[in-house]
């Protein structure tokens, strides 16, 4: 499994650039929001972290169909369905791989882009915790959608549209979570706790559905 999470690490990171173009993108998308909306610092600090979370998710998005596609081209995803490892673990271990390269510098990169913002300290700490907890999340939903367009040749498209409306309420409370971090610290833990609620259940979820979906495009 160790061997796998960085083979796995190493083709997420060298496949279409991999982290650098999901950072590239969400700063693309952060930048370009200040000119739509105008030079107004107070709106500006009110939208950031909407702004932020939403450009996060739509970064994470992308390479999500690459998620199995190595071992659907060289042959190994017929020796993933025959090994004697359960086939949700190897699943898990991609995940975790896939969110490493891509998501976690998403992460790392939200505080430069909450200054674009004009976010203060607390919002921009705020941000980052909760992109942190509830992009796994995206991920394990990402992971079922890559699972059922792997046989097709291009479903980089298909997949985005199955998995972003499953993603919404990571977006909702993890957005929540942020506001409520802001305006008062006390209402906070509640959508926090639910934004760590649903990493846990996709986490669950997530890898046994993509594991049943490799094996139904198999047959």
């Amino acid at each position: 499994m160790t061997a796998l999470f960085f083979r796995d690490l190493k083709l997420s990171i060298r496949a279409g650039g991999g982290a650098l173009i999901g950072v590239l993108f969400f700063l693309t998308i952060v930048a370009v929001i200040p000119f739509g909306v105008g030079p107004d610092l107070k709106l500006l600090s009110r939208i950031g972290p909407a702004i932020v979370w939403i450009g996060a998710l739509l970064a994470a998005l992308l390479g999500l169909d690459r998620l199995f596609q190595a071992e659907r081209d060289d042959g190994s995803l017929d020796l993933m369905l025959m090994q004697e490892t359960p086939l949700v673990l190897t699943v898990l271990v991609k995940c975790f791989a896939h969110w490493t390269a891509t998501s976690l510098p998403l992460v790392i990169a939200s505080p430069l882009l909450g200054l674009f913002m004009n976010m203060d300290e607390t919002a921009i700490g705020a941000t980052m915790l909760t992109l942190l907890v509830g992009s796994p999340a995206i991920t394990f939903i990402g992971a079922v959608g890559a699972a059922v367009v792997v046989a097709l040749p291009r479903g980089g498209l298909l997949v985005s549209i199955l998995v972003l409306p499953l993603t919404i309420p990571v977006l909702i409370f993890g957005v929540s979570a942020t506001y409520a971090a802001v305006e008062d610290p006390a209402p906070f833990l509640p959508p926090f706790l639910i934004l760590l609620a649903l990493t846990l259940f996709f986490a669950v979820i997530g890898p046994a559905a993509a594991a049943l979906a490799l094996r139904n495009t198999a047959d």
